[in-house]
């Protein structure tokens, strides 16, 4: 199988060097140059187009967001941005995603063996997404390019938990008072933030409480609840523990921390917790969808949208178990349909939805719970 070609574009030496450090160890990625500036990674695709561009967006000369803009409008091509864990970077990452980027990570930190290692599969689950997310585009564009489906990164099973390193799976006939308030758990991944920006802009204040899991690092969900409440008519942020989910607000998992949904007396309350990835993601579906099972049952409605990968196929399955509607986004409307297809061939669906009926399922499924 043909290794994704990778070019990283960044001004810190040290940076490149991390980067490049991360990625030797993939079999499946081939880092093919490294540039210092917009300039100089545009000499560099004369002569070599990447598959993939690792993009830091505070460059000298010419900024990554214009860059990349003028990519777009020329060549198109993936792109995951690889931005600082700070306001600003969080701020031109969400403008760079709304321009077409693929990803966004932030930069690596290497300060342990663990981190370090975390590091290293969301680098290498970020290309492999991107990569899948544009081959279409770029088989188009360059039909001597085109390459299958990147295979998995080269990390063993073993090192891929389950929800159970979070909490114990439901108990058989645990079921869930049936006179629980509505709730609705969504999960995204490569895509997603525009899929939810496009599901989130349609729903009224009348919406029962949603909870969102959206792969995404830390420092930059806030940001993007930000954005998504300004577009929306319901209250959406950054989740926050202890946070009680109510109709008409929407909760984001805050990136690198998984989010829990808990049963408080009819309705519900967030924990939001470290722990070691699941399903190779921190925040993992598999986490919320699973203790949406234990804490909601039948009163829930769960939807797993866009992503490359499974995580939240597993989950959705306990959710449907537990009495609740299950629905995926459909392959048509998915940027990738991994994870939604996964669950799809898992059983844990009730059916696929397009992404702009999504809205009006929740609006029927909130109606069809009052009236029970």
């Amino acid at each position: 199988m043909s290794r994704i070609r990778v070019l990283i574009v960044d001004d810190s030496a040290s940076a490149r060097q991390a980067l490049q450090s991360l990625l030797r160890d993939d079999p499946g990625v081939e880092v093919i140059g490294t540039a210092v500036d917009a300039f100089d990674a545009a000499e560099k695709m004369r002569s070599t187009l990447p598959d993939v561009m690792l993009l830091d967006l505070e460059l000298p000369r010419m900024n990554g967001l214009t860059f990349m803009r003028k990519i777009m409008a020329q060549r198109p091509l993936p792109v995951v941005i690889c931005s600082s864990h700070t306001e600003a970077g969080s701020r031109l990452a969400m403008e760079a995603l709304e321009a077409g980027a693929s990803e966004v990570i932030g930069k690596p930190r290497m300060g342990s063996v663990e981190a370090r290692k975390e590091a290293q599969i969301r680098l290498s689950d970020a290309i492999r997404a991107a990569a899948m997310a544009g081959r279409n585009e770029a088989a188009s564009a360059r039909p001597q390019a085109a390459r299958p489906a990147p295979g998995p990164a080269p990390y063993s099973k073993s090192e891929k938990l389950t929800a159970d390193a979070i909490l114990p799976a439901p108990r058989k006939g645990g079921v869930a008072p049936r006179d629980m308030a509505p709730v609705v758990a969504v999960g995204a991944s490569t895509g997603g933030t525009e899929a939810l920006a496009r599901l989130l802009s349609k729903l009224d204040p009348r919406t029962p409480p949603v909870v969102i899991v959206q792969h995404m690092p830390e420092k930059f969900t806030a940001a993007f609840a930000s954005r998504l409440n300004g577009i929306s008519a319901v209250q959406v942020s950054e989740a926050v523990d202890g946070d009680r989910p109510e109709p008409g607000r929407v909760l984001i998992a805050p990136g690198d921390r998984h989010m829990l949904l808990h049963r408080q007396g009819r309705g519900y309350r967030v924990e939001v917790r470290t722990g070691p990835y699941v399903a190779r993601h921190r925040p993992s579906v598999d986490v919320l969808f699973r203790s949406t099972a234990i804490a909601a049952g039948p009163a829930a409605l769960g939807i797993l949208m866009t992503g490359m990968g499974d995580d939240g196929a597993r989950g959705l399955g306990e959710m449907r178990e537990a009495g609740a509607e299950t629905l995926v986004q459909d392959e048509a409307s998915s940027v990738v349909w991994g994870m939604p297809g996964e669950a799809m061939r898992m059983g844990a669906a009730d059916r696929a939805v397009p992404l702009d009926r999504i809205a009006a399922e929740i609006l029927r499924y909130s109606t069809s719970t009052v009236s029970r």
